[in-house]
């Protein structure tokens, strides 16, 4: 029996995330640690079940061990299909010999293969680093009913900021006349959210086309949106207006935490009719000390606290000691906060050790650098780290 999927998604998760710094070190972008318990790569995996897309390829490259293990066969998301699923698609080698994904165009056309063998009508183009929660069944529902050769969903952003995105100018009806990569002056706060459906038969004829052009940076931005436009192709924005954040840099990752502690957060991950779904161990409840203080702050199952954490975000067996402070801070799985140690504006990768008495970041009134550690490093009793340290394990 003839058996097809009518959308595919591929999830672009082969990036270094080299803004990151520690954080990326040993891992890929994707697999970073977000809100105590998830990962970035949640969102978008959560996104796809949650919009009844179960066939999803994730394409690895740097760095990739990590996050294949954390996928594994895809069953927290609902993605353990014998007839489609999840698939991690790393670089391979073909008749013509091994070839590392060139950009995010050519990690596509490396796996066409992995699309046609669905006979997919339609192909839906992701990134693995990104926050948000959105419906890809209505975008696609858009792009058929404007009878689209590409969609791209954009969302409004302040104009002063526009020269940071991929800009689309619209007509009335949403299609796109005109697209500028980073432009030095926007005409447009239509920013392109790096979210794509295309129809499959012109995808791929676009990415053979640009295969073959040694010039091309084998880029979607850069190369396929353009020769699409430029050859008259249908192509709709489709307007986003949710909450939507690239966590590319240690400030916006920072941000996207705190976005999830006031009373109203900013991003809520407690609607049960859009769960985000993860992978992660069981883990007893928590424990927060007689003497513990703990205000506007997320505590994960397993975190033993008995010093002060406010304003932040704390993973699974994070230990904060004993007259310890804890403030405008992520701590990742398993660090460890010693007696009498100060975390301040810190980002705290997982496992990391605060010796007692040693001092990390400093107020966030008195400075705008925040302050990194990367996984597993050990900070000695009575050290120091500055505002704005980046420190790696072995440095």
């Amino acid at each position: 029996m003839f058996r097809k999927k009518e959308c595919v998604a591929m999830l672009l998760a082969g990036g270094q995330g080299s803004r990151l710094y520690a954080l990326t070190k040993k891992t890929a972008k994707p697999s970073v640690s977000f809100g105590g318990k998830y990962r970035i790569i949640d969102f978008t995996l959560s996104n796809c079940i949650n919009s009844g897309f179960d066939t999803v390829g994730v394409l690895t490259q740097y760095q990739p061990l990590q996050l294949n293990d954390y996928i594994g066969n895809g069953l927290p998301w609902d993605l353990d299909r014998t007839f489609g699923g999840v698939k991690i698609l790393p670089p391979y080698q073909g008749q013509n010999g091994a070839d590392w994904y060139r950009g995010t165009a050519n990690a596509i056309w490396q796996n066409m293969e992995f699309i046609n063998r669905y006979s997919a009508d339609y192909v839906l183009v992701l990134s693995g680093d990104h926050i948000y929660k959105m419906d890809y069944a209505k975008m696609l529902e858009a792009h058929k009913k404007n009878g689209a050769d590409c969609t791209i969903a954009v969302i409004d952003v302040p104009i002063e900021e526009a020269s940071r995105f991929g800009i689309m100018s619209t007509r009335e009806d949403g299609s796109i006349y005109k697209f500028s990569e980073k432009p030095k002056n926007p005409d447009s706060t239509k920013a392109s959210m790096g979210i794509y459906i295309f129809t499959r038969e012109k995808l791929e004829r676009y990415l053979r086309e640009d295969s073959k052009n040694p010039a091309s940076e084998n880029d979607f931005g850069k190369n396929i949106i353009p020769a699409m436009l430029a050859a008259g192709e249908k192509m709709m924005a489709y307007p986003f207006s949710g909450y939507w954040k690239d966590v590319g840099t240690i400030r916006s990752l920072w941000e996207a935490n705190m976005d999830l502690l006031g009373e109203h957060p900013a991003l809520s991950l407690l609607d049960e009719s859009w769960r985000i779904y993860s992978r992660h161990e069981a883990a007893p409840p928590q424990f927060i000390g007689a003497d513990a203080t703990v205000r506007n702050a997320s505590v994960t199952a397993g975190c033993e606290i008995h010093g002060t954490v406010r304003n932040s975000v704390l993973g699974t067996g994070v230990y904060v000691g004993r007259d310890a402070v804890v403030e405008d801070s992520v701590l990742m799985n398993g660090a460890h906060v010693g007696d009498g140690a100060t975390v301040r504006y810190s980002i705290l990768d997982a496992n990391v050790t605060v010796g007692k008495n040693a001092v990390v970041g400093e107020d966030r009134n008195a400075t705008d650098e925040i302050a990194v550690v990367g996984a597993d490093c050990v900070i000695a009793d009575g050290a120091t780290v500055p505002a704005g340290a980046m420190l790696s394990e072995g440095e």
